[in-house]
């Protein structure tokens, strides 16, 4: 695992992850919201100030030494569907996505998490990264496989030169789930899988990031790494709206190209 702080920010990084890319997963450290968003909340939608959540984000950006004016973000619904990025946001209005992709210098990615999946995927040789939101949905329906298929489609990335890091969310100890969504479960990844465990008569424990790793590995992804962090079991650095009944913050993630890519 590696972490950094910057003026008091701290965020983390894949070991292995990001060749090309500048880019961090923020922790809720460093920030100025009082409780209970405490303190580096990035989510515009939680009941939190709106400028308290403007300062939050110019500090990531300015840890990671990154233009704001470059943010494009989108207004994430448990679904599937993507954006190609070609300019950074500005004035318009949030589209409706859980997969952002791009291959523009000048666009920084951002999504919002506080339990479920932040899923980043980098292709060197193309200079192409996609950024991905997987709640349990978006996993059964695959959406990391979806991503990779988008990033073949569009710019003709090979799966065996993508790497794939799969950031802090829920892991499988917290998260415990009904028969409803377990059956989904199984609809996609077979009886015999290593993603669902029984924990009670009609309880099971879901593992997010096996599920995901799975998915990335039928797409023809090898280089997965994972970051392997509970966020329900570490309250002191991430948000989780399991673990906090709701009541909390969101953490971000930022992520563009280096300058000198291509």
């Amino acid at each position: 695992m590696s972490f950094h702080q910057s003026n008091g920010t701290r965020y983390f990084t894949f070991p292995n992850f990001g060749v090309g890319v500048k880019y961090g997963i923020f922790t809720r450290q460093g920030g100025v919201s009082p409780s209970p968003w405490q303190t580096l909340n990035m989510g515009g939608t939680v009941g939190d100030d709106a400028d308290n959540v403007r300062q939050n984000r110019m500090r990531a950006f300015g840890a990671l030494d990154l233009e704001p004016v470059n943010l494009f973000d989108a207004w994430q619904v448990h679904g599937t569907d993507h954006v190609i990025v070609h300019a950074p946001r500005g004035a318009q209005d949030h589209p409706k996505a859980d997969i952002l992709i791009t291959n523009e210098r000048k666009v920084t990615l951002m999504m919002r998490f506080a339990d479920c999946v932040p899923i980043l995927l980098n292709d060197p040789k193309t200079g192409v990264i996609g950024l991905v939101h997987a709640g349990w949905l978006g996993t059964v329906r695959q959406i990391a496989s979806i991503t990779v298929d988008v990033m073949k489609k569009h710019f003709g990335c090979d799966p065996s030169t993508i790497e794939a890091g799969i950031g802090p969310s829920i892991g499988p100890d917290h998260y415990e789930v009904g028969e409803d969504v377990a059956s989904q479960v199984r609809d996609t990844f077979g009886d015999d899988n290593k993603v669902l465990s029984k924990s009670k008569p009609g309880k099971y424990q879901l593992d997010l990031w096996q599920a995901n790793v799975i998915s990335l590995r039928k797409s023809g992804v090898s280089n997965i790494e994972v970051a392997q962090i509970c966020t329900a079991c570490h309250l002191d650095d991430w948000y989780s709206h399991r673990a906090e009944l709701g009541k909390t913050g969101r953490f971000g993630v930022l992520a563009s190209l280096e300058k000198n890519i291509g």
